[in-house]
């Protein structure tokens, strides 16, 4: 499983036996901070030796990297599939207030959420809503639905990254204590690596040419 966004470019190689864990890696060409590769240890250790229907979001999410640990739990739930899978994901830059969030699954449309001001507004049946409540509608989704929809939330949640000034992410101990870095033991000497990619003209494709790197992992 793989994921490239302005921030991140990563990946998850889970091993299995058709029912357990037997391996993992993690695989990475940009992180936001020095003190990030370190969690790929960590992943080891909180998923290695479960049962596939094991691994999930509740597992020790916030002393791992979230996107490392997002990654395994999807891998997890697609371990089985006999061909691959791809979500296009995108969250606009506010603009007036509003954003357009969007995913695709293979080139499919599943959800299309408008946000004005930090408040969904459409569909209707999302309207009043923000992204930090959506759970109990996520829940009551199923199937496709309810997977590109919490992949959705997730990624237009991190897309916030993008449009924060620097000076309010560039300290990790100002920052809340949500994943592996940002714990106090690494906080306090974390940092900010820097390096970036901007997709918005559209003459890069997210994740280019990181297939062969995980390829390689994989044969290494």
């Amino acid at each position: 499983a793989m994921l490239e966004d302005d921030l991140h470019c990563l990946g998850v190689i889970l091993r299995h036996d058709s029912a357990v864990v037997t391996g993992i890696d993690a695989v990475a060409d940009r992180l936001p901070w020095d003190t990030c590769p370190g969690a790929a240890a960590k992943l080891v250790a909180t998923f290695t030796g479960l049962p596939l229907a094991e691994v999930t979001a509740r597992r020790d999410k916030k002393s791992n990297c979230t996107h490392f640990h997002d990654l395994a739990v999807l891998a997890a739930a697609h371990a089985r599939d006999d061909a691959p899978l791809a979500f296009d994901i995108v969250a606009t830059d506010p603009e007036d207030g509003i954003r357009l969030l969007e995913i695709r699954r293979n080139g499919e449309p599943v959800h299309n959420w408008t946000e004005r001001d930090g408040t969904l507004c459409d569909p209707a049946a999302l309207a009043g809503l923000s992204l930090l409540t959506l759970r109990d509608h996520i829940a009551a989704l199923s199937g496709i639905e309810q997977e590109a929809a919490r992949l959705l939330q997730w990624a237009s949640l991190v897309a916030h990254g993008r449009t924060m000034p620097d000076h309010l992410q560039s300290r990790a101990s100002d920052l809340p204590a949500n994943c592996y870095t940002l714990q106090p033991e690494r906080a306090a000497s974390a940092q900010r690596v820097g390096r970036t990619a901007d997709f918005s003209a559209g003459t890069r494709v997210p994740l280019a040419g990181f297939g062969e790197t995980m390829r390689a992992s994989l044969t290494g």
